[in-house]
Parts: structure tokens; C-alpha cells; sequence
């Protein structure tokens, strides 16, 4: 039986071109600075980011955990959005490992710069004082919501007439870039730093990078190496990384037809609450009524059927469209779907 896997766009698999610039990268000791393909991949992102340097680590969260502890010292707080990733997906890093206190602002992972000044406290001892506020663009569980650009630079203007620090986890940054038709240096121009993730839409296997201005950067790699995070002759995985950037950035304008493809799709279907004009990016969260089946029943049926989707809190579900995913498996996703809520 085929399986239509629409967990997540971490499931992708490396394309036999990739796996063939994996098996050639050139490789050298990372952790002394000498492999070349790293030291390639850093120099193209930080010229397509528009930042002074960047930094090659193994996954999203690592970049998440070294930007906060590149950016605060412990007891600050953090302005944040609703349901982060660093908030919600870390095993609770920012705290043990940054010592930050998180302040969540606005919904669905969007906020604006006026609220950042309501929630700003009093300059006193008694408060714990903000010094970075936190972008996530797109959101992952605000169903992949392209953070509007606008707000980003009064955000930015905020932050500076504060002296707050700005960083953007950019984990799907590309997957924006395209939504909006605007190159992702613009995206982050406003920013003090950012990161991408190249394992999820983008296809690679593994990594994250990090970028910002030199000064940020060699912190960065400071507390890099405080994780664990020097890898060695990496370039294996750098060399998926500059495939990634180089041959699958723009086709994620598919998986964005796919995922209001299937958006449309599930609309129609019974015991279905979904809006597909909410769907912008490639993450559909749907949510299935009170007269429907219960969500664990559910995804056991479809996963029976051959349709794999994940739980996104109470009765919402979560579906992710990427490279491995085709149309017509978006539309045979829409019909088990329908056979199982008939």
C-alpha cells in the first residue's frame, strides 16, 4: 500500500541528486574551521539572508537555543508569539539551558509592535526585564502563517527605540519568501538575526543555520560548542544543505498548490471546520466537528488507509505538504479523509 505522509515536512527523504552531492562534498574538520563545504554553505546563506556571517549547526532547535543564549543572559525575559517553537517543541531549553522567562504575545504566532509596548513592565526590580523579542515566520502552529512584513518593521523600530534585540527563527523562512514573492534578505533585513532550517521543506537531511553580524555569530559559535554542536568533517551535510538551496527553493510554490489543493478538498467534507483562506504556506490545520469521530479513531483509520496525519491539540489536525508529496496524493488524501468521516 502507498502511504500519502502529510505528518510533517520533516519526512522528506534526500533526492538521489542530493544523496550524489553528499557522497562528492569535499570534507574537513569543521570544529577547526577547515571543511570547505561547511564554510561554502555559511558564506551562501549569510549572502542570501543579507547578514555579515553565519553559522552551520545541527537542527532547528540548536539555532533556536543558541540565538537565546547568544542574546540574554539569564533571568531576562523574552517577548514571544503564541506557541513558539522555542516555547512549545524544546523540552523547555529556553529555560534550562538560556534561564529566560517567556512573555506570550498576541495569536496564532502573530503580534504587533503596539503590543509589545503594553507589555512592556515598569523599570524596576521587581519585574524581569525584556531584551529580545522573538519572531517566527512562517509559523508552524499558526498553521504556517506568513508573519505580515509590515509589522515586522515597526516591530524592528520598537525593538531598536528600546535596546531590545530582534531575532527571527526563519525555520520555514523560504517557504514565506515565496508565499510573498520577495527575497528572503528583505524578509530579514530588519531583523539582528535569523536562522533556516534546511531538513524541512527544503529536503535535506539534517541542519539549521544561523546568521546574523560577525560579532553575533562568533557567540554563536562559542555556545555551538557548549552543546555539543561541533561536528566534525560535516561538509557531508552541508553538501545537502547547498543542493537544498540551490535546486529547491523556488518549487515550494507547488507545495503551496498542493496545500490549498487539499485545503479545498477537506472544506467540502463532513465534520470538517476548516477555512482555506487560512491555509497560506504548506501546513493545513483542520478540525474535525463534535459530531465527527473522535481524533484518536481518526488518524488510526486513516493511517489504516494509507494517510498519515498528526494531532495539533484537541480536536485540530495538522497536514503538511512537501517535495515527497504529489497533487494526486492530495487529492487521494482529500477522498480517505471523506470515506472515513461518511
Amino acid at each position: 500500500m502507498s502511504i500519502i505522509e502529510l505528518r510533517s515536512d520533516t519526512f522528506t527523504r534526500p533526492s538521489q541528486a542530493m544523496r550524489q552531492a553528499i557522497a562528492e562534498a569535499e570534507v574537513g574538520d569543521d570544529v577547526w574551521g577547515e571543511d570547505p563545504t561547511v564554510l561554502h554553505l555559511q558564506r551562501q546563506v549569510a549572502e542570501l539572508l543579507g547578514k555579515e556571517a553565519a553559522l552551520f549547526v545541527a537542527s532547528g532547535t540548536m539555532a533556536n537555543q543558541v540565538a537565546l543564549l547568544s542574546h540574554t543572559h539569564h533571568g531576562d525575559e523574552v517577548l514571544v508569539g503564541w506557541r513558539s517553537h522555542c516555547t512549545t517543541y524544546e523540552a523547555g531549553a529556553g529555560a534550562a539551558l538560556a534561564g529566560v522567562m517567556f512573555k506570550t504575545l498576541g495569536e496564532n504566532g502573530i503580534f504587533t509592535a503596539h503590543q509589545i509596548l503594553t507589555a512592556l513592565p515598569p523599570r524596576d526590580v521587581h519585574f524581569a526585564q525584556p531584551t529580545l523579542v522573538w519572531l517566527e515566520n512562517t509559523h508552524n502552529a499558526g498553521g504556517g502563517k506568513v508573519f505580515p512584513q509590515h509589522e515586522v518593521e515597526r516591530i524592528a523600530t520598537v525593538a531598536g527605540e528600546r535596546k531590545l534585540a530582534l531575532h527571527l527563527d526563519g525555520a520555514r523562512l523560504m517557504h514565506a519568501a515565496v508565499a510573498l514573492g520577495r527575497p528572503a534578505r528583505e524578509l530579514v533585513a530588519p531583523v539582528d538575526s535569523c536562522s533556516i532550517c534546511l531538513s524541512k521543506g527544503l529536503g535535506a537531511p539534517a541542519g539549521s543555520v544561523l546568521a546574523g553580524s560577525a560579532d553575533f555569530i562568533r557567540r554563536a559559535h562559542r555556545f555551538r560548542k557548549m552543546l555539543g554542536g561541533g561536528m566534525r568533517q560535516v561538509g557531508i551535510l552541508a553538501a545537502a544543505g547547498i543542493y537544498a538551496l540551490e535546486h529547491n527553493v523556488q518549487r515550494l510554490t507547488q507545495d503551496h498548490e498542493n496545500a490549498q489543493l487539499l485545503a479545498q478538498g477537506l472544506a467540502r467534507v463532513s465534520n470538517i471546520r476548516l477555512d482555506p483562506k487560512s491555509v497560506e504556506t504548506n501546513i493545513v490545520i483542520f478540525e474535525i466537528e463534535e459530531r465527527g469521530p473522535e481524533l484518536p479513531a481518526f488518524l488510526d483509520t486513516c493511517r489504516e488507509a494509507g494517510l498519515l496525519l498528526a494531532g495539533a491539540g484537541g480536536r485540530r489536525i495538522r497536514a503538511v505538504v512537501h517535495l515527497d508529496v504529489s497533487r494526486e496524493q492530495c487529492q487521494q488524501a482529500v477522498q480517505i479523509v471523506a470515506r472515513v468521516m461518511a
